[in-house]
């Protein structure tokens, strides 16, 4: 049941696998887990109201491979990770065409522990962490915690560290978590006494600073403002925390507990100072309220409940509610709660699992039995436009949206849409 469980979790790692960093400034690209401002929100986008019962365009689709890496976008170029036997894959597509630009696949066989044996026969092995590109650099960390710099344009190795090997990293059963930049350096959650989290410089990938005794969950972090100060917030096993970008230097802690530590669903930051939390396996969904005051930031907690269990999918926050599909092994239903009190706002069931985006006023959602949706949200529930299926099963990425094209993946293929309006 165990290995069951940690293969259940590390699907949702890929997406998990979840990564955050830096907002960065609005272009037609996407260049890290969760967008420009890493909460799968978009700025300016013209999104249709309908499409035909057979979906939007397809521009081009092919196939790719197992794994859950989102894909990112720069420059014309898309970016994302595979499996192929016992080799991991960084590949680099032509946006217009699928083409492959480059690839890079290295040596990364499964460990013969048992840990990743039901992915093998029923979700498959990641990779689940996505890449992040800063400046003429991509980012990519694979499932046994190979960690890559690489030339954006020609896929050239610049530096790399085995992560397992070099840390010892004890609590490891498959890396997932998305890298984040922050100044010169790149942040990865690590785990361990004294390198819970791990900076590494981006241009040498020399260790810039390693802190904390967190342990490793699959969550990504996301780099937050505080009335003022950045922090980046880490999620632990069994705790939130706002660390220093700069060192490490812990700045405050505060208890989330889940069975089995499985952390996996990237927190969510918003208006009034509030962070927004989410597990399954009994973990429930909490809000916390930071503020600074004497240069010290205290958590308050606002509210916890078990209404909403945000399984591998990401949370979502639009004015006062923040939505999920709640769920682990079983049904996972669409859920909406009131940010500021927690109560259940509604629910919508005919969705499975699902990832989203918010651009145009508008849901983009993409659920694991491969339906392709556009809906609004109100108070009063979802309403949805158009939906068509598109993918196969276990469509367990999030989608990327970058001028009007949709990125999508599933098992086995890859897809670019025309939602442009």
């Amino acid at each position: 049941m165990a290995n069951r469980i940690r293969a259940v979790i590390w699907a949702s790692t890929f997406f998990a696998a979840l990564g955050i960093g830096a907002a960065q400034s609005p272009s037609p690209s996407w260049r890290q887990w969760g967008g420009p401002d890493r909460n799968f929100h978009l700025q300016s986008a013209d999104l249709p109201t309908s499409w035909p019962a057979s979906g939007p365009e397809q521009i081009w689709s092919r196939p790719l491979g197992e794994g859950y890496s989102a894909i990112v976008v720069d420059d014309g170029t898309l970016f994302t990770m595979y499996r192929d036997g016992d080799e991991e894959v960084i590949i680099a597509l032509d946006a217009d065409t699928g083409e492959t630009r480059w690839q890079h696949a290295y040596r990364a066989p499964l460990p013969d522990d048992g840990n990743f044996g039901f992915w093998l026969s029923s979700g498959g092995p990641g990779p689940y962490s996505t890449p992040l590109i800063v400046g003429s650099r991509l980012f990519a960390v694979g499932a046994n915690g190979q960690f890559h710099a690489l030339d954006k344009e020609s896929g050239d190795v610049l530096w790399s560290h085995h992560l397992v090997e070099e840390f010892n990293m004890s609590d490891y059963s498959g890396y997932a978590s998305s890298p984040i930049a922050y100044g010169d350096n790149v942040i990865l959650p690590v785990g361990g006494r004294g390198q819970g989290v791990v900076a590494f410089d981006r241009d040498t990938g020399a260790v810039a600073w390693k802190n904390q005794d967190f342990k490793l969950a699959p969550a990504s972090p996301v780099l937050i403002d505080v009335d003022g100060e950045e922090q980046l917030v880490v999620f632990g096993q069994q705790q939130l925390a706002g660390v220093d970008p700069r060192n490490g230097n812990l700045l405050w802690s505060h208890p989330h507990q889940t069975e089995y530590g499985l952390n996996i669903s990237t927190p969510v930051w918003g208006d009034g100072n509030l962070l927004f939390c989410s597990s399954a396996y009994n973990g429930g969904s909490r809000v916390v309220r930071l503020r600074r005051a004497g240069g010290k930031t205290t958590a308050e907690e606002l509210w916890f409940n078990n209404r909403m269990r945000v399984h591998f999918g990401n949370a979502l926050r639009i004015g006062d509610l923040v939505l999920g599909t709640s769920g682990d092994f079983g049904p996972a239903f669409f859920t909406a709660l009131d940010i500021n009190t927690g109560e259940e706002a509604w629910r919508e069931r005919s969705f499975g699992r699902s990832h989203m985006l918010y651009a145009d006023g508008k849901l983009v959602i993409v659920d694991e039995d491969g339906e392709i949706a556009l809906a609004t949200t109100t108070a009063q529930g979802l309403e949805v436009h158009a939906r068509a299926e598109i993918l196969t099963e276990n469509a367990w990425t999030p989608p990327t949206l970058v001028g009007g094209r949709l990125y999508i993946r599933d098992r086995k293929n890859i897809l670019a849409l025309d939602l442009s309006e």
